[in-house]
């Protein structure tokens, strides 16, 4: 099988014109599994696949992940052949986080007789979770506040950490099977986001040759960032990534 990573967006939650950051591992072409939903990051992916994701993982509430979710809602309820089949792994701490930020408005249709969740499958997960018959894996960032943001491992293939400072205790765990590694950088780091001179600092060589940042803040500081030897997503980029290693189950 040929595996992918398709970069929805890559942008901050200021860098509307880089799309929000969101991306979908492909299988032979096809989506499979895709992170997160911000709102211009569904736009791509509706532009590029002709239809909303069936399976998402999430790895934070703040809203430039999550914006889309009113859109992916009655994309999903009012087929009838998706309604309750489109499959959220979200990791158990931001369930109640979900739920307040997405799932809490009252009468989500004007019409009543719909609860926000009907349209979904909803699968919270702890340290790891299967999907399509493989197995991934979940873990802990720094991002904003405790417990509140996790990162997706697929081993052997791709790490994406989601909005994070640097992790290196995590991904000497978590990327340590050859994984191409997607992180969140700027030129610039602040208490919820690594810049480049934190991940110079706290990442060996080899794991930043195998990095590729996105969630920077202008296509002008993409350039910088590329201009210091590093490897930047673009929106709309498809890197490929490895035959994964991870546990497969047995049909």
């Amino acid at each position: 099988m040929d595996w992918s990573l398709r970069l929805q967006g890559v942008g901050n939650a200021s860098a509307v014109q880089l799309g929000s950051a969101m991306a979908t591992i492909e299988r032979d072409g096809a989506p499979w599994l895709t992170i997160d939903c911000g709102n211009e990051g569904l736009s791509h992916y509706l532009a590029q696949y002709g239809e909303a994701p069936r399976a998402l993982f999430i790895t934070h509430t703040h809203l430039d992940h999550v914006a889309g979710f009113e859109r992916l809602f009655v994309a999903s309820y009012f087929d009838e052949a998706r309604r309750g089949k489109v499959r959220l792994y979200v990791p158990a701490a931001l369930v109640p986080l979900l739920h307040q930020r997405v799932g809490d408005y009252p009468n989500p249709l004007a019409e009543g007789g719909a609860n926000f969740w009907d349209a979904f499958q909803v699968i919270p997960v702890g340290a790891a979770f299967w999907h399509d018959g493989v197995r991934l894996e979940v873990f802990a960032t720094r991002h904003h506040w405790p417990e509140t943001a996790f990162g997706l491992r697929l081993q052997g293939s791709v790490v994406w950490t989601g909005d994070t400072r640097p992790i290196p205790e995590q991904l000497a765990k978590y990327a340590a099977d050859g994984e191409l590694v997607a992180h969140d950088c700027a030129l610039h780091g602040n208490p919820s986001h690594s810049g480049i001179d934190d991940l110079e600092r706290e990442y060996p060589a080899e794991l930043l040759a195998r990095c590729v940042l996105y969630h920077y803040a202008s296509r002008e500081e993409g350039e910088i960032l590329s201009a210091r030897g590093h490897r930047v997503a673009k929106a709309g980029d498809v890197i490929t990534l490895s035959e994964p290693t991870a546990a497969q189950a047995q049909v």
